[in-house]
């Protein structure tokens, strides 16, 4: 197949773009920029445009399908030239779908948890040897892109996000998968650019259950009492299968999980990572998994990218990333590292970057949400408040919806640099929580820190 990608450098869209060239399909793309590592990935594939910008020659009948991201406007001109010449115009899911619609489909979904989730799986199917198909929002260990499809394998695994599918298309990508075998990891607001009221939010994740085909399965966080409510009043003829947070306990920084077979030290920690891993089992139970080899294989599992990620472990510092943003993510991550070093000092550093998050009214939604660290940071841009065209936040705003008088508030990059490199870190533990860079933060460096 000959396929156009119109804004091919997003995380996901490149890696699509080498997973099709790689099954032999001829690839061209567009993007007025692109960043790292998606740059150097298209590149080493021959497939980085020559040029940025859009340019409507690209787009001819000898095309088979364009596949439209969510960077790309809704005017772009490359997508009015592939209308005019009425060529079938994919959104990311819907090309995701095609592509899946004869294999057994395993979407995971929920506002937290589904990397973690897709990456745990993924790891234990791959130390067991099982070839699946898949689509994980994060790069992992040992797998080299972050979507992989085939013609011979019997599973696709996908992971499920509720953000809308293209610029032409309002649907959240998980509505498009319709899957065999599902799992919901819990249901807390977000996106409120595109859901502005939690009642919208939550109606997504019911028309997702009700998705699910006839006869299928779904695997639910019964500890959340929205999706354990939406699981028990469907009425779609699914199979359901509950599960909750299984008994561990904390010896000496490392987490013990309790199983049928003994105990078992894993790498991983936090009670929602323990949340999430119980999510998993069943699912890798359903894929073919024996319980005691499920355990064998967790037991390897370090955690996926950018997800309570260890960057600097040295003499002299302990640095944790993670990707939470969202109130409900920031607050269990937080939770998470005090609780796996209760004795020592919890620094816990918030960029609030997303569109949610700098929002005054959701603003409120973080109430509590760093209480369990013991210094706590904040830090913004109000260039990021131009940019998304917001009404500027003060830092009466930020103290007053985070409840803590003792907050520390940085609007300055460089302010806020300089003050994790002359903090005292003997006894810390920094935690890093952003899904931005906090300004051009240079993580590697940090690593020279004294």
């Amino acid at each position: 197949m000959n396929i156009h990608f119109i804004a091919i450098g997003g995380s996901a869209m490149h890696n699509l773009a080498l997973a099709l060239h790689q099954k032999g399909y001829l690839i061209t793309g567009s993007d007025d920029v692109i960043f790292e590592p998606s740059k150097s990935k298209l590149e080493e594939e021959d497939l980085l445009p020559k040029e940025f910008g859009w340019y409507p020659e690209k787009i001819h009948d000898k095309l088979d399908a364009v596949i439209l991201g969510m960077h790309a406007k809704a005017d772009n001109p490359e997508l009015l030239k592939a209308k005019q010449l009425g060529l079938k115009i994919y959104s990311y899911p819907e090309f995701l779908y095609e592509q899946s619609k004869n294999k057994t489909r395993v979407v995971i979904g929920g506002s937290h948890g589904k990397t973690t989730i897709t990456s745990m799986i993924l790891h234990v199917l791959h130390y067991n040897g099982k070839e699946i198909d898949f689509m994980v929002g994060a790069q992992l260990e040992g797998i080299s892109t972050m979507v992989h499809l085939t013609e011979e394998n019997d599973f696709i695994l996908l992971e499920g996000d509720e953000y809308l599918s293209s610029p032409i298309d309002r649907r959240p990508k998980f509505h498009l998968y319709k899957p065999n075998i599902a799992l919901l990891s819990g249901i807390a607001w977000d996106h409120i650019n595109v859901f502005p009221t939690y009642e919208n939010y939550l109606e997504q994740f019911k028309i997702f259950v009700e998705s699910i085909t006839s006869g299928g399965i779904l695997v639910y966080n019964e500890e959340d009492a929205d999706l354990r409510e939406i699981a028990e009043n469907t009425t779609n003829q699914i199979r359901k299968h509950a599960y909750k947070t299984p008994e561990y306990t904390i010896q000496d920084g490392t987490t013990i999980l309790n199983t049928p077979e003994g105990d078992l030290p894993i790498e991983v920690f936090g009670a929602h990572n323990l949340n999430n891993l119980a999510g998993a089992k069943w699912i890798c139970q359903h894929m073919g998994v024996d319980e005691d080899d499920f355990y064998e294989a967790i037991s390897t599992f370090k955690g996926a990218s950018k997800r309570l990620e260890k960057i600097v472990d040295t003499k002299n510092l302990l640095v944790y990333k993670d990707f939470a943003h969202s109130p409900s993510k920031v607050m269990a991550t937080t939770k998470a590292v005090k609780a796996q070093y209760e004795n020592k000092t919890i620094v816990a550093c918030l960029e609030l970057h997303t569109y949610s998050s700098l929002t005054p009214e959701f603003l409120k939604q973080y109430n509590s949400s760093l209480d369990a660290a013991d210094e706590a940071v904040v830090f913004y841009s109000p260039e990021a408040l131009e940019i998304k065209k917001l009404p500027p936040i003060d830092e009466a705003q930020i103290f007053k919806a985070f409840g803590r008088s003792d907050l520390k508030v940085f609007t300055n990059a460089l302010s806020f640099q300089e003050y994790l490199k002359t903090m005292d870190y003997a006894n810390k533990v920094l935690l890093l929580m952003s899904s931005g860079n906090y300004g051009g933060l240079d993580f590697e460096e940090m690593k020279t820190w004294k």
